[in-house]
């Protein structure tokens, strides 16, 4: 191998042709697929923030409005699969541009609903123009970095859904407060958020290629070597399993069908903080719109430190199962304590839970990234991921009905903990043997 001297007066390895190769693929692509996450995130969940103004305006109750929100998770979990088979026919340039333009169109829709029928239509169109984006990321990495670059890789990526968490709030909030041009402060949020991701689908199609031997941005030896190595690795996949999975076979390995529970129970209790947040907030004060955004940004603030400090702990400390476990009994346990005082001890308590929650949600993925085989990931975090997104549904559907039936949310904020707590029991029953 080249050597080069060191500054120090030591002896540093010249870069190969791959490691050139794998770090123009992630300088291109990663940053892309960042700001697709953020984007992808605030469409789904702006709709937290106009609970108030879609009761008030369209007449839309918290049953009516808690079913919208999570039937869109019901979509997304529905096509997720079909849609990364279809990735893999029309190629990741053309598809990934496509879900990006068809849910900015749909986004936008959601400023032009007029009751509850065209809101559950648009929120169902919403997920089902959003299925195969996570999925359909984490192929495309398949294809273009070797195997040892995709933990990383997954891992940059992910941190899209925390910065969204931070940047949807004060952003959503400002645009609620503009007036004019005949629509209210929700609807230009919807226009101008949705108009967003289509202009951004312009940016996919220049920026990405379905495969590294069409990266003219790649020198022919970098094209070259690059595609040698994935498609080695490809081969001796397929040489340890057979072609085709489905996901009725996939859910029989009992760790799997585990994997699904446990990604469930983190999301229930993830979404079911993100959609009924703001309306906690509203109820610690007379606020502006903006300053609730700013309020509902506080949580994720921490949770990115919370997620830092865990997944070091975690590496310093190895026992993934042991850290996703006091993860989840973290969020149990402000879960829980967010029903026992005011509004003002509630958001504080959820402050608390979110430590847990996405310090889990991002400590549990290299836990059936290390048990599965290389030649199902892609499909196995698909499935796990759709039917964990469910989790989406059931909670803000269930905040809904028990606020309208109730006028509290308290028995689902009861439910989240126990979740939290049967989930952490549940991650030791994936140790993986020797």
């Amino acid at each position: 191998m080249t050597t080069i001297a060191s500054t120090t007066g030591g002896v540093a390895a010249a870069p190969t042709v791959l490691d050139r190769a794998v770090s123009k693929v992630k300088w291109r692509i990663l940053p892309l697929f960042v700001v697709m996450f953020i984007a992808n995130y605030i469409d789904r969940v702006n709709i937290g923030f106009v609970r108030s103004h879609l009761e008030h305006d369209l007449g839309i109750g918290a049953a009516a409005f808690g079913f919208g929100a999570g039937i869109f998770f019901l979509a997304y979990a529905v096509f997720e699969v079909p849609s990364n088979i279809l990735q893999q026919r029309f190629g990741a340039k053309a598809w990934l541009t496509r879900i990006m333009a068809t849910w900015g169109i749909v986004a936008t829709g959601m400023a032009f609903v007029q009751g509850e029928t065209s809101f559950y239509i648009v929120r169902f169109l919403l997920g089902v123009a959003e299925a195969g984006f996570f999925p359909g990321v984490v192929y495309y990495f398949t294809q273009w970095l070797p195997n040892s670059e995709r933990g990383k890789a997954m891992a940059i990526f992910l941190s899209g859904s925390a910065l969204a968490s931070v940047i949807s709030g004060p952003l959503s909030g400002a645009l609620l407060s503009i007036q004019g041009g005949g629509f209210h402060g929700w609807q230009w949020m919807f226009i101008l958020e949705g108009l967003a991701s289509v202009v951004l689908c312009f940016v996919v199609w220049f920026f990405l290629d379905s495969r590294p031997e069409d990266a003219k941005w790649l020198s022919n030896e970098e094209r070259r070597e690059l595609a040698a190595v994935i498609e080695a690795e490809r081969k001796e996949r397929d040489a340890k399993r057979p072609q085709h999975t489905s996901m009725f076979t996939l859910l029989k390995d009992s760790r799997i069908a585990l994997f699904c529970i446990i990604f469930f129970a983190i999301q229930l209790t993830i979404y079911g903080a993100t959609f009924w947040l703001p309306s906690i907030i509203k109820k610690m004060g007379q606020f502006s719109e903006f300053e609730i955004g700013l309020f509902n940004s506080i949580p994720w603030i921490i949770s990115i430190a919370a997620m830092y400090m865990f997944a070091t702990l975690a590496q310093k400390h190895r026992n993934q199962q042991a850290w996703v476990a006091v993860a989840l009994i973290v969020a149990a346990c402000g879960m829980f304590a967010s029903t026992t005082g005011g509004p003002v001890f509630a958001f504080v308590a959820i402050c608390f839970a979110a430590i847990g929650f996405k310090a889990a949600s991002s400590l549990f993925w290299p836990i059936p990234q290390g048990y599965l085989d290389s030649r199902i990931a892609a499909a196995v975090i698909a499935l796990i991921n759709s039917l964990g997104n469910l989790g989406g549904f059931v909670a803000p559907a269930t905040f809904g009905y028990l606020e309208q039936k109730t006028g509290s949310i308290q028995g689902g904020l009861y439910a989240l903990s126990a979740a939290s707590v049967i989930a952490a029991g549940l991650i030791f029953l994936t140790r993986n043997r020797r």
